[in-house]
């Protein structure tokens, strides 16, 4: 009994990677799933099982290694006029998951606020858009990635490349607010650190 449970479990991860749209959460689960279907095999001696799914894990293996030794190019890019035009699209196109993330989100708030685009290896792969509450502080507004390109790796560069940009301008620090789990969840991954109000904030070093 206790094996068919191990089976169920790899089973119902192996169903879960496949519907993931990141294809790093993809082939971590995948992963996980793989080495658990084929310890059942194991178990239960059904070796074509085992050979299968270990060759399925050795290939999430090798893909997950590659993925995390590339060396990604970055780029933060201002908007100019004729970006301006793309970034209403990419905004319209993305609308209804960026409002999973931003629920208060609304597009005219944007209006006289700094936004950008993240290309990585240059493809838009993010928006960002800024306010600045005064002299010192930064206010990041919207910091969304598209589903493909989740993995901490834009955000980190993100407050790198803006560190560096506003710290010459005599900027302290860059503030946030949210109340979605995931993406409160991702403000500390990239170094954002929560208040006793609730806020969270990055402080420029």
């Amino acid at each position: 009994m206790v094996y068919e449970y191990i089976g169920y479990a790899g089973s119902v991860l192996i169903a879960v990677s496949l519907m993931m749209k990141n294809i790093y959460h993809l082939r971590r689960v995948n992963l996980i799933g793989a080495t658990t279907f084929a310890l059942y095999g194991f178990l239960v001696k059904a070796y074509p099982v085992v050979l299968l799914n270990g060759f399925i894990a050795l290939v999430d293996l090798y893909y997950l290694i590659r993925m995390n030794r590339e060396q990604d190019s970055f780029r933060l890019q201002p908007l100019s006029k004729q970006l301006s035009i793309y970034f209403d699209r990419f905004l319209e196109f993305h609308w209804s998951e960026i409002k999973k993330f931003f629920p208060e989100c609304n597009p005219k708030d944007f209006e006289g606020a700094e936004r950008y685009l993240i290309l990585r290896n240059m493809v838009p792969v993010g928006l960002v858009v800024l306010e600045r509450q005064d002299a010192e502080t930064i206010f990041i507004k919207l910091d969304y990635a598209i589903p493909d390109y989740r993995d901490y790796k834009n955000g980190r560069f993100m407050v790198q490349a803006l560190s560096r940009k506003f710290k010459e301008e005599g900027v302290k620090k860059m503030v946030a607010q949210s109340t979605v789990a995931s993406h409160r969840k991702y403000l500390k991954k990239i170094g954002f650190k929560q208040t006793a109000e609730g806020r969270f904030e990055y402080w420029l070093t």
